[in-house]
């Protein structure tokens, strides 16, 4: 039974916060905001989740997962972070910017392209997000919420409720949220490349 959580965006309630950590550390699939929509995931490992979400948006095994933190001490430990990427991340996390860095061993394998060893990490501006990932202390894998032959997101959660409502297992309505994919900046190279332009201003980043 899919549960639904009105959770306020500037004072999340604990009490839900708790049981949506519950749900989430038992192998639950969740919809969430971000500050660039909303999104769904789970706990890294959790097998059956993932495989709901990739029957959800008929994805493949390939497919650009990405991991949500809450912060820069939690991302250090599954990326390679020297001082130059570091003071990127810090001027520009919490934002709407997927990075691309080289994953340290904490990455699961079938996250990792062959022959490839990065993966995209991202810091939400969203205090629900913040407030759940702090108190969950690991990451979710996750992706956004464009479902097949959709061009955009879903952003409004009664619409979420609609058509999901039977196939997860939480979804947090934190009130309607932007339809605008995050930018994606590469920071495997010497110098940052813009990968894709989303929410996140690209111009600190063109050379």
């Amino acid at each position: 039974m899919t549960q639904f959580f009105m959770i306020h965006p500037d004072n999340p309630q604990s009490r839900l916060i708790r049981q949506a950590v519950f749900i989430i550390s038992n192998d639950g699939l969740i919809v969430f905001p971000t500050d660039s929509g909303y999104a769904m995931g789970c706990r890294i490992g959790a097998v059956k989740a993932l495989k709901r979400i990739i029957k959800i948006r008929q994805l493949d095994y390939s497919h650009d997962f990405s991991l949500i933190f809450s912060d820069l001490s939690t991302l250090q430990q599954y990326a390679i972070v020297d001082n130059n990427i570091y003071k990127i991340l810090r001027a520009y996390t919490p934002g709407a910017y997927t990075f691309i860095l080289t994953a340290t061993k904490l990455v699961p394998k079938k996250m990792l392209k062959p022959n490839k060893k990065t993966v995209g990490l991202r810091i939400p501006n969203n205090k629900i997000m913040l407030t759940l990932l702090d108190a969950l202390d690991f990451p979710l894998l996750t992706t956004s919420l464009i479902l097949p032959n959709a061009e955009f997101p879903l952003c409004e959660p009664s619409a979420i409720k609609d058509v999901l409502g039977k196939q997860v297992d939480l979804i947090i309505d934190g009130g309607n949220c932007p339809n605008n994919p995050t930018t994606v900046i590469d920071l495997t190279d010497r110098l940052p490349k813009i990968i894709r332009v989303g929410a996140g201003d690209p111009e600190p980043f063109k050379i």
